[in-house]
């Protein structure tokens, strides 16, 4: 009888334990899954509008050129869109990992208030274990956060040629910690990302072919203007690399005056990454065009004086 005369009373007692923190718990675990639901969405949003082809993409790209000159080795088209791709499904993954670890760590710290657990002390324990570990893993973090920095600004990217310093080459890979480039000798650098300090990159908009050309002194100028002039318009002409230049090759004027000629510089804008190939074949061209004007190439030349019992003998050694 008296049991019976108590379990009411306890259950009065408990209604709170019993139904009303299940309810708070259960409610705080429905409105963080809805709010990471919502992120996650937006998230998605963000990655696809990343991930849409821009209008360059679609544009036509002729063939490569085979056979004698230089090879014009087009991009692959297949390249900016894994480039976009690994861009856009890295910044998702970290901005979906970033919103689930904040709300998980709201979670738990909101129901072990509704259990009764003291935060005080264990916010102040993980405050001090994580002063620890920051201290320990401060590159980590900066490897990190520079390269979600140098995906979120799209500095450089899968297929693109860079110089990070000592290392120049192509990238073959790039992540939140590291970035690989493959140098021209084929040797595969692994660079930390919070080590990036500058960065040049050659395959982004255009690029600039630069031709310096040395003729002799007694050259007339006005003539090897105009024979440069005519060898990049014939190699704008040229469907082989009429997609490849952006406009015609023009020349500047005298770079410097050397001891052995005078120094033209001829220059051309290219499209990314072709132009050292551009260069090659204006540079070609150019020795043919000059041979066919019978305007000179000047090489060095020395002068050595001999001095014994004959008279003085000049020798000029070239």
């Amino acid at each position: 009888m008296h049991l019976a005369a108590s379990w009411p009373n306890w259950l009065e007692a408990h209604t709170t334990a019993l139904v009303e923190v299940p309810l708070r718990i259960a409610l705080i675990v429905v409105v963080l899954a809805v709010i990471r639901w919502v992120a996650k969405r937006a998230i998605t949003r963000v990655v696809q509008h990343i991930l849409q082809p821009s209008g360059d993409d679609h544009e036509s790209r002729p063939p490569r050129r085979v056979g004698r000159g230089a090879a014009v080795l087009l991009r692959d088209r297949t390249r900016s869109s894994q480039r976009r791709e690994q861009r856009a499904r890295t910044i998702g993954s970290v901005l979906s990992s970033g919103v689930t670890i904040v709300l998980a760590l709201l979670g738990t710290a909101m129901i072990l208030d509704q259990v009764g657990i003291a935060l005080g002390p264990l916010l102040a324990s993980a405050g001090v274990v994580g002063l620890a570990i920051g201290f320990g893993a401060q590159s980590l973090v900066a490897d990190y956060l520079s390269g979600l920095l140098i995906m979120v600004e799209d500095q450089y990217g899968v297929g693109d040629t860079v110089d990070l310093g000592e290392a120049v080459g192509e990238v073959e890979r790039i992540g939140l910690r590291l970035t690989h480039v493959r140098d021209l000798n084929g040797g595969l650098w692994h660079i930390r990302n919070g080590e990036v300090l500058r960065v040049r990159n050659d395959s982004q908009d255009w690029a600039r072919a630069v031709l310096d050309v040395a003729v002799a002194y007694d050259a007339n100028l006005d003539t090897v203007y105009q024979v440069l002039e005519d060898a990049g318009r014939s190699l704008r002409q040229d469907p082989a690399f009429s997609a490849v230049l952006l406009e015609d090759p023009s020349v500047w004027g005298v770079q410097s005056l050397d001891a052995d000629g005078v120094v033209v510089r001829l220059a051309v804008k290219t499209i990314p990454l072709q132009q050292w190939g551009v260069t090659r074949e204006l540079r070609r061209r150019v020795k043919d065009a000059l041979d066919a004007a019978g305007i000179d190439i000047p090489f060095p030349q020395r002068t050595i004086w001999l001095r014994n019992e004959e008279p003085e003998t000049r020798l000029t050694a070239r």
